[in-house]
């Protein structure tokens, strides 16, 4: 696993760089529309669930957890395709639609963390941001009618600080291969 996320440990930073401007852009724009939301949160969710798909395919035979991870591309790019493709979604519905892609996320992530453990020290970052998705989806679900504009404020939140433990995890997967390969020589 730790070969498959060294490979790749772009994607890891480009999902992070992509969750924090996506956070950046729900705190630049709060009186955004609902259908605007809509648009992006898929945008957002669909690019974060091809970056995993592709990581998973493009290390399938090096990968043993590999159907978690493409499991989690999945359901992205079903999530984000729901809120693309079906707009007139009400703020409510979009709300579960946002906290069950969170708490599946947040599940998966954790779930690869534990498999990570056994190959790199550092895997808390990924079980952080495990605990930030799900720790997102439980307070959505426990507050629904908060309104969109919270919901976009706390989206915002969650996306930069999700986004910046995932760059932490990349970075430190970009710098355990290059002590791997430094060791090697």
């Amino acid at each position: 696993m730790l070969e498959g996320l060294a490979r790749f440990w772009w994607a890891l930073v480009a999902r992070g760089l992509l969750a924090i401007v996506f956070g950046i852009l729900a705190y630049a724009w709060p009186t955004i529309s609902l259908a605007a939301l809509i648009i992006v949160f898929g945008v957002y969710a669909m690019a974060d669930g091809f970056f995993l798909a592709v990581k998973a395919v493009g290390n399938w035979a090096a990968m043993d957890d590999r159907w978690v991870l493409l499991l989690e591309g999945l359901v992205g790019i079903g999530i984000g395709g729901i809120a693309l493709f079906a707009p007139g979604v009400t703020a409510i519905g979009l709300l579960f639609y946002i906290a069950a892609w969170s708490l599946s996320t947040g599940f998966l992530e954790i779930a690869g963390a534990i498999r990570l453990r056994k190959e790199i020290k550092g895997e808390v970052w990924w079980i952080l941001s495990g605990f930030a998705s799900i720790a997102f989806a439980v307070f959505l679900l426990i507050f629904p009618g908060e309104g969109m504009l919270s919901l976009l404020w706390l989206l915002g939140v969650y996306a930069i600080i999700f986004g910046v433990l995932l760059i932490a995890l990349g970075i430190r997967v970009r710098v355990h291969k290059s002590e791997q390969e430094l060791t090697e020589e």
